[in-house]
């Protein structure tokens, strides 16, 4: 079953500005498949071909070989784009006020009439502009004009959300309003495809992420999957004494410490062993930031594309 976005084989090559370079390889052989209801984090590095995926997703440019589709269409499919909201890295807006702004673009996407105004009306509110509505967008700060622009890509209520570093410029409460909405969109039954920085946020709100390198996938999955180690377990115990286990800490009668997998077995014994009790066993969880270093300093020849998870 096709994916909402689907890559297949994708490369896109583009001519260098030093001659001596050639050409240069944005994406190379790059294939990847968005799935209906989810929010999805697309990450890489500065340079690793998102936003040049992105473009080719919308249109915006074709690829050198390979061929993907959006909403069961193909890249660049114009009707296609009426069904899609879409927030670019670098805001750029018309200088009109601001929930009149937001009316162009949803015009632009085929609105009318009362159900245009309605719609506008709800979004520019939900993303707490009601009181600047009617200033100039020229008179906003970068964090007002990112929530302008996340506005317009909603006005149209779109079935896939196409969102570049949508909370780069937004202050701490801003991003919060945009997490639930994101949620809550997802509740509805949209898909959100995520291209950010901001791997906490990341981490917090999607599904399943993707992270490029060089062009080429090198990491794909759920968020628990690739985060929960199979390496370490943090054993939590009671009635044992701290210095019984190496880097163990105490805290209010429980001993937390961490085992190798391949010693989680002769911890656990060790514990009744002494009288104590086992209270929880889990997996050692790390950051997305620590995954995501790790798979883009990692060499190149590990690609998704090459066999690996």
């Amino acid at each position: 079953m096709p994916g909402v976005i689907e890559f297949v084989n994708v490369s896109k090559e583009y001519k260098s500005w030093f001659p001596s370079r050639g050409m240069v390889r944005a994406l190379d052989d790059f294939s990847l498949q968005v799935e209906d209801g989810e929010i999805f984090g697309f990450l890489g590095p500065n340079g690793a071909g998102k936003s040049t995926a992105i473009h080719l997703a919308m249109g915006f440019m074709r690829a050198t070989s390979g061929h993907g589709f959006m909403l069961g269409k193909g890249f660049g499919d114009a009707a296609t784009r009426r069904r899609v909201g879409f927030l670019a890295e670098n805001v750029a807006l018309y200088h009109r006020p601001a929930e009149q702004l937001v009316r162009f673009y949803g015009a632009l996407n085929g609105m009318r009439g009362s159900s245009l105004a309605r719609r506008a009306h709800e979004v520019v509110e939900a993303l707490g502009l009601v009181s600047d509505a009617r200033r100039n967008v020229r008179q906003f700060s970068r964090g007002m004009l990112q929530r302008v622009g996340l506005a317009q890509a909603l006005v149209n209520d779109p079935q896939l959300l196409i969102l570049d570093e949508p909370t780069s410029a937004l202050d701490p409460v801003a991003r919060v309003s945009v997490r639930e909405l994101l949620l809550e969109s997802r509740k509805a039954g949209k898909t959100i495809f995520l291209s950010s920085h901001m791997l906490s946020e990341v981490e917090l709100v999607c599904d399943r992420v993707a992270v490029v390198n060089r062009g080429r996938l090198v990491r794909l999955g759920g968020i628990s999957e690739l985060l929960e180690s199979r390496q370490e377990s943090e054993i939590l115990a009671r009635g044992v004494p701290p210095n019984s286990f190496p880097g163990a800490i105490s805290s209010d009668g429980l001993v937390r410490f961490l085992v190798e997998a391949t010693a989680q077995r002769s911890a656990l014994q060790r514990v009744w062993a002494l009288g104590g009790e086992i209270v929880s066993v889990n997996p050692v969880r790390r950051s997305l930031e620590e995954l995501f270093l790790e798979v883009t300093t990692a060499n190149s020849s590990d690609a998704i594309g090459k066999g690996t998870t």
